[in-house]
């Protein structure tokens, strides 16, 4: 005779056990160890004396903040950047774009570990693309830099576009000063490539270095504006395999392109090159053309007078940036934008004759 426990039609089978009962009070000495092991944010002056002794922790925590949207890290960052900015200034830097697949972390590992090999220190401000819809962005540059990443003379930073276009803005400009006082005598700008970031990104470098790949239709582009009269250098990536003989044809191609633009100021006639970022093959060669850049613009003048223009091209972006931010948080500006928006939304009124009114509410 076999017996069935009979179960209650009334408990559940995933009914909750009754879990552990709280204590009534929480330890103070508790409490008080657990304050002391958390970990106190230094103050400015340490890291600005990190940052100088080029201390890599102090340097991510600093570029932390100027990255940061908090309005409270904004005074702290820039106590930071004006301490750093006398020792800043001892470096090259260089802008690094291309369309997306045509290998630019892959060409700035192997040309990173070129540097380093020369005794450079090497810091490398890779901008990943945010989602516009999510806000997240991969990060991916340390993973996809992994030789690199190891390399005790070179430093990764990836930071994430946000709403900036292509990802470089003031921050980017501001981490490249906190990278110099740091130590870092090479500088690497890699753009999200875009198509509208390089301008941004040449208004910061001394030389700017435009990634192709061939058998892409590329070599159309040759004599199209815009991004090849920015560029010093074109090089041709992916220059290895069956790819030689197509790599060669692009060179020609774009050297022929290069003669139809009018001359630079800087004296510099921009050359073009092929490369292999696997094999490492003509590596070296793009080095040496940006030596010799830096030797004609240095004895010529241009090297300087270009930094100084620079200067006053992100002194006046950050007066529209500021000016920008302050109309939007303008609390009179706050009340009306909503209304204004749905009064354009059902042709009530003019997108123009809006914001001509919102803007004549900023000014009174």
């Amino acid at each position: 005779m076999s017996f069935v426990k009979k179960s209650n039609p009334n408990k559940s089978a995933l009914s909750e056990k009754e879990g552990v009962p709280q204590p009534e009070f929480i330890s103070e000495l508790v409490v008080k160890n657990i304050k002391g092991f958390r970990k106190i944010q230094p103050s400015s002056e340490d890291l600005i004396n990190g940052i100088l002794k080029g201390n890599i922790s102090d340097l991510s925590r600093a570029i932390t903040l100027v990255e940061s949207t908090n309005p409270e890290h904004l005074t702290k960052a820039n106590e930071i950047i004006n301490a750093c900015l006398p020792h800043s200034n001892q470096s090259v830097r260089i802008g690094i774009t291309g369309v997306p697949g045509v290998g630019k972390s892959t060409f700035i590992e192997a040309f990173g570990k070129h540097l380093t090999s020369l005794g450079k220190k090497v810091a490398v401000l890779a901008v990943d693309p945010s989602s516009s819809i999510s806000h997240g962005s991969i990060l991916g540059d340390k993973t996809r830099m992994e030789e690199l990443v190891k390399d005790k003379n070179a430093y990764i930073r990836p930071s994430a576009s946000g709403e900036t276009l292509g990802g470089v803005a003031r921050k980017t400009r501001e981490t490249i000063i906190l990278c110099e006082a740091a130590g870092f005598d090479t500088i690497i700008i890699e753009t999200v490539g875009v198509g509208q970031s390089e301008t941004a990104v040449h208004s910061m470098v001394d030389f700017f270095l435009l990634l192709k790949i061939s058998g892409a239709g590329d070599e159309l582009q040759g004599i199209k504006r815009g991004i090849m009269e920015m560029a010093d250098a074109i090089v041709i990536n992916k220059a290895d395999g069956d790819n030689i003989k197509k790599a060669k044809l692009a060179k020609t191609e774009f050297n022929r392109a290069l003669h139809l633009f009018p001359a630079k100021k800087s004296g510099w006639m921009p050359t073009v090159s092929t490369c292999s970022a696997i094999t490492k093959e003509g590596i070296d060669d793009v080095w040496k053309t940006i030596s010799n850049y830096l030797e004609l613009t240095q004895s010529n003048a241009y090297f300087q007078e270009k930094r100084q223009e620079q200067n006053q091209y992100w002194m006046m972006e950050t007066i529209n940036e500021q000016l920008k931010n302050h109309f939007y948080t303008h609390p009179e500006i706050t009340k009306l934008l909503d209304e204004k928006k749905k009064a354009v939304q059902n042709n009530e009124i003019s997108p123009f004759a809006a914001a001509m009114e919102l803007l004549s509410t900023y000014f009174k």
